[in-house]
Formats: structure tokens, sequence, C-alpha cells
């Protein structure tokens, strides 16, 4: 089995690097100065105990591949990206490959279901870090994250667990689970913390997080979705891995602006929830206000965590109609 991650982030980079590593069959699709840089110089993986230069095959786009049926193109671009990514994927390949949603979110197997037959889910918790081409960064070691998957919508075959073994034998730990969105829809309630952060920073944000996170479990309850508890989701974390001291980074969002991308994730996280609520009648102030503020300060190339917390407050009661101030 070949492992063909489309996008090398944060999370695509730590986990073609970690899969490598082991001795599996990899192959990265880059793009701009990252492509650039593994090109010239190969990716360098830096983690607690060391760093490793790992001279991984690299193209530029999915027309330079000579793809082959035992493929699984681990989609790993960030979800504004994915379906340009995946119609790309489709003219050079057909529409048989196996797609990998490594992505946060909920939208992007529905994406890849329209285009492709075989399509997985894949949970993705592993704190990684990009700000610089040619190096990508893990906090967690050995053992590095979560990475349970199944087939999309629901169910489980022996490709998902090939992959979930080939995972696990990398050091990320890995199970094949036939209801696999239910925890992808727990982790989506952990990540829309990360706009939060991305705009105005954690401290003293507290109240807004819990209201998106109210918001978001609403919307679930409104349109029928099962999802785990979070204690379930982070007693899995926790068996996953250890985190070390050492030069620690924001969350993808956070990572975004940082970089100056240009572009930011937030229309499938916060504004994923206020597209539910609006199918489904529930108000989600929080959510818009977050995906208002996070979307400007991407296009302006804001610096992150450069909003004050109290506009963002002021901003939410406009939207829901009560008193600036209240909490």
């Amino acid at each position: 089995m070949r492992y063909i991650i489309y996008g090398v982030g944060a999370i695509g980079g730590v986990v073609g690097a970690k899969l490598f590593m082991h001795g599996k069959d990899v192959l990265l699709i880059a793009r701009g100065a990252q492509l650039e840089a593994i090109r010239a110089d190969g990716l360098t993986l830096r983690y607690p105990d060391g760093e490793e230069n790992l001279r991984i095959p690299v193209v530029g786009h999915p027309s330079e591949i000579e793809f082959r049926p035992d493929d699984v193109v681990v989609m790993c671009v960030k979800s504004q990206d994915t379906m340009a990514a995946l119609s790309e994927l489709r003219a050079a390949a057909g529409d048989q490959v196996s797609i990998l949603c490594c992505q946060n979110g909920i939208d992007n197997e529905r994406m890849a279901l329209r285009l492709f037959p075989n399509v997985y889910a894949q949970v993705v918790f592993m704190p990684a870090l990009y700000l610089e081409p040619g190096v990508v960064e893990t906090s967690t070691w050995p053992k590095s994250g979560v990475f349970d998957l199944g087939r999309y919508p629901r169910g489980t075959d022996t490709t998902a667990q090939a992959i979930a073994r080939d995972f696990d034998e990398s050091d990320m730990l890995s199970e094949a689970l036939p209801d696999i969105m239910s925890y992808k829809y727990t982790k989506m309630l952990q990540i829309l913390a990360n706009p939060v952060q991305a705009v105005c920073g954690l401290q003293d944000a507290g109240d807004i997080v819990d209201r998106i996170r109210a918001e978001a479990t609403a919307c679930y309850d409104a349109a029928g979705y099962n999802y785990v508890s979070m204690e379930v989701a982070q007693t899995r974390q926790r068996m996953a891995s250890r985190t070390v001291a050492g030069r620690q980074g924001g969350a993808s969002t956070w990572q975004s602006l940082q970089r100056g991308a240009g572009s930011i994730e937030v229309d499938y996280l916060n504004w994923e929830i206020a597209l539910l609520g609006r199918l489904y009648g529930v108000k989600t102030p929080a959510n818009e206000t977050m995906q208002m503020f996070a979307d400007a300060m991407a296009r302006n190339r804001q610096a992150p965590s450069s909003t004050p917390v109290e506009q963002v407050r002021a901003e939410i009661a406009r939207r829901e109609g009560t008193p600036a101030g209240a909490k």
C-alpha cells in the first residue's frame, strides 16, 4: 500500500514523515515554498528527542503521479482547498483511488464522496507545527496522536483495517471504527476553540468557547447527529501520547494567520455550525461572530490573537440582541 500525502502542512508533514520513518511507501504532494524546500533539502521532522531529515519523494501536482491500484490518498489540505484538490485528483487518477480524509471539520468526507466511491473518515488529534518551509514539528513522542478511521459514512473494511495497522505500527494510535463520524463530531467540538485562539487568544475567552460549543451541540441535537462524549474522546487522546516541553505554537488556525496564508479554515469550522443552525432553526451568534473576525483577519493578514476579546463579546451581543457586556 502506498500513501500519497496530499498537502504537506503540519499534519500532512508529520504523518508522512512518521509513515516513511517506519518503512511505509510514501509520496508527498506539496506546493509553493514547501515543495521547493523538500525537493532541495528533504523534509525535516523535529520532535522532543531530536530531529530527522527525510528524503521523501515529492511532486507538485497529481498529474505527475503514475497511480497504482493500492494507492491511498491521504487528504491533508485545509478544508477550503479540498474541492479543488479532489477535482485535480480525479482528473489525474480516475475515481477508484481510495480517499482518506485526515482533516479537521465534518464536510470533507461529503465533498470527497461526490467524486469518489471509496472514502474514509479519520480523526486527527496531534499537536503539530508548520511555520517554515521544509520543517514540521510535533511535541508528542514517541506516540504521536490519535488517527482512528472508518469508512464514510459508516462501517469498516479490509482497507480501513490495513490503514489503521500501518498508522499504529508508525506510532500513531489508530483503530478501524464503524462509527467514526461520532468521534469526528466530537473532535469538531474541541477544535471550535481554534478560531478563538486565532482571533483574540484563549486567555479570558473561556465564556466564548463555552458559547460556541453550546451552539454546536444544540445544532447536532437538532440535526440528529450522534457524537461521543468529550470524556470518551479525551481518554482516547491521553492514551496516545505524552507532551514534552519545547517550542509550542498555536493550533492550525492560529498557524495560518501567523504564516500570513491569506485564507483560513473557519468556514468549515464555526461557519459549519452556523450552516447547521440555519438548516435546523438554531441561533448561532457566537459561531457567526468568530467566522466573521477570523475570515477578515486572514484576508487582511493580521497577526493572530490581535482582536480585543471585548470587541468579540460586543459583536456576539449585537448579533443575539442582548446588552453589550453581558456574558
